[in-house]
């Protein structure tokens, strides 16, 4: 009994003072984020259509999210991590606010005429030899049409990538010792799940209560939910700064008096090491594999979604209803993750979340691509609606891909550095890092998008077929790649153990 409870809950009585904050400021991070995540989606799928997000991504996501690292670095040598944190969640209040008491209620006033938009998408441009129909641009102008929803899907993205991974896990690096990491850093991982069934809850509930007509009004109360929450991490930030760091009874790590640093590799650099090492190119294919298979599933699905529920507020449920799975699903492949590891091989352990993706991930596309034939074949038997199953397959697709993603894959990643030597352990990691956070979330995307510019009538109904052969062979490489990095993985393995 005492070894089951342990399991569940290892932090000591004495750590609770460090712990509990910290889980608290995880589970409202994670909860902004997915609140945050419902609302982008809810205001641009269907309202500008689900192929917008290959270009919201590419064009605007990608480059903000430099550009505001670069910020980041500047402001890192001037002020300190604690006023930074204050810095980056005041700016995002402040936003929020903005968003929902201006922005949001005075649309029509701020965006463009849409008429205009029609007219300028169009026409052409004449140059000397040849002339350019602007169609082939439409997504571009159709995001100008709605700016201030691309100004907030831009901003949500980069809530994961500020609050989230930059300073909530800077922040846990800062007050958690060694020896307690273990411990601390999967049950933070547990709140912020449970932060992501919190949002879906909370939007449900208010669902309940607002007149489902009115969605710039159910949108407002999220955002005042989202304020609150980014009050309170504040609120906890600093009762952490004030409370957790001054007591001379909890434990601290120290900074190391040393002047030397790592340096971050630049991209070529990380090319080199990678193309280099036989071992880390596997690895790398792993992180690009996920990446990209995520992302030629996410834009058809989205635009089933629409489908099934085009109306805003239908929308917005339907992404709480997913927040909730995601959170209750994730919770529990984080609690048996660790018995998979310990009992079985990592082969078994890493090979499950491609393998899953693929199945479901065919079983999808195979309903968007021949959701013709597969209706009059259901209709002989059935009245349910081709998109609506393609729904559903998308979304368990989605919760089974993340919940296996933070549970198995990420975990059996990392276990790829262990037996390598320590200079390619840090280096390879960190050039890994580097060219797949660039590349396997972007790629996907970019490629979407380049079809859509090249023909402009192009929907996700019309080019699901491609996405289907494209995913399928990413699939299968990524199958190969684990089963060939899991021989090479072996071979180093028992080459340290030859050493020892």
């Amino acid at each position: 009994m005492n070894r089951l409870l342990k399991f569940l809950w290892p932090i000591e009585k004495k750590e609770l003072k460090k712990f509990l904050p910290m889980a608290l400021i995880s589970l409202l991070t994670i909860f902004n984020y997915n609140a945050l995540r419902s609302v982008k989606d809810t205001l641009v799928v269907p309202t500008i259509g689900a192929e917008s997000v290959t270009f919201l991504k590419v064009y605007l996501v990608t480059p903000s999210a430099i550009l505001l690292f670069l910020i980041y670095a500047k402001l890192s040598n001037t002020f300190s991590f604690r006023t930074i944190y204050y810095q980056i969640a005041s700016f995002y209040i402040i936003f929020f606010l903005l968003f929902a008491f201006v922005l949001l209620p005075y649309e029509t006033s701020i965006h463009p005429n849409p008429k205009e938009i029609k007219e300028l998408i169009s026409g052409s441009i004449n140059f000397y030899f040849f002339k350019l129909d602007l169609d082939h641009f439409k997504w571009f102008f159709m995001i100008y049409q709605k700016w201030t929803y691309g100004i907030f899907y831009v901003l949500a993205e980069l809530w994961n990538s500020t609050m989230t991974l930059l300073l909530l896990y800077q922040l846990a690096n800062r007050i958690t010792m060694t020896e307690e990491a273990k411990r601390f850093y999967p049950m933070l991982a547990l709140t912020g799940s449970f932060g992501n069934f919190v949002a879906g809850t909370s939007i449900k509930t208010l669902y309940q209560f607002i007149d489902h007509s009115k969605s710039t009004l159910m949108i407002q109360a999220i955002m005042v939910l989202a304020v609150i929450a980014s009050c309170l991490i504040i609120v906890l930030f600093r009762y952490i700064n004030n409370h957790v760091l001054t007591d001379p009874n909890i434990k601290i790590p120290q900074p190391k008096n040393t002047i030397s640093h790592k340096k971050k590799i630049p991209l070529m650099d990380s090319f080199k090491i990678i193309f280099s090492s036989k071992y880390l190119g596997m690895v790398v294919v792993l992180v690009i594999s996920y990446g990209f298979a995520i992302n030629l599933l996410e834009g058809p699905w989205k635009a089933e979604i629409r489908k099934v529920y085009p109306e805003k507020s239908e929308f917005l449920y339907f992404m709480a209803t997913l927040n909730q799975a995601n959170g209750l699903v994730s919770m529990l492949f984080m609690l048996i993750a660790a018995t998979i590891l310990k009992r079985y091989s990592w082969f078994t352990a890493a090979i499950v979340t491609p393998v899953m993706i693929f199945i479901t991930g065919i079983a999808f596309f195979s309903f968007v691509v021949f959701g013709d034939y597969i209706s009059l074949t259901l209709a002989s038997f059935f009245m349910i609606n081709p998109a609506f199953i393609a729904v559903i397959l998308g979304t368990a697709q989605n919760v089974l891909g993340k919940s296996t993603k933070y549970a198995l894959f990420d975990p059996t990643k990392e276990m790829t550095y262990i037996p390598i030597d320590e200079e390619l352990k840090s280096k390879g990691k960190a050039a890994v890092d580097v060219v797949g956070a660039r590349f396997a979330k972007s790629f996907g995307a970019f490629v979407q998008s380049t079809i859509f510019i090249i023909y402009p009538a192009a929907t996700y109904s019309s080019i699901s077929w491609i996405l289907m052969i494209i995913f399928s062979i990413v699939a299968i490489v990524w199958i190969v790649d684990v089963k060939s990095l899991n021989k090479e993985y072996l071979k180093h393995l028992s080459l340290n153990k030859e050493k020892v």
